[in-house]
């Protein structure tokens, strides 16, 4: 899996932009809670880039960025949750989800149905 650092307020534009030629996905990630760890290893285990070859994916650090994470949520309206996965296309948020319902299957389900 290729994490795109997100460690610099200004990427929230450049998610926004890019979010109108492919999806992407922000995982908020807090180095210290053990279910995040977990959430983060499983998605890493699970992924299948072949499977999601236009998507680009960005891994926050709760710890060292929550201006960043409140900036999303200002910015895009999901409520802050941790671990999270929110997927981004056409410049909106069109899924989000945290804890045990972040894995791969349900990302591709959901970027399935943002493309139909």
């Amino acid at each position: 899996m290729n994490w795109t650092l997100l460690d610099d307020i200004s990427q929230i534009a450049d998610i926004k932009k890019k979010s109108f030629e492919h999806p992407v996905i922000v995982f908020k990630h807090s180095t210290r809670c053990a279910i995040s760890s977990m959430a983060k290893s499983r998605l890493e285990r699970q992924w299948d880039g072949p499977a999601l070859p236009n998507v680009e994916v960005y891994l926050l650090d709760l710890i060292a960025h929550r201006d960043i994470s409140n900036a999303i949520t200002s910015e895009l309206g999901v409520y802050h949750e941790s671990p999270q996965v929110i997927i981004v296309a056409d410049g909106e948020p069109v899924y989000d989800d945290s804890h045990m319902g972040i894995s791969f299957s349900s990302i591709q389900k959901a970027l399935t149905a943002t493309a139909n």
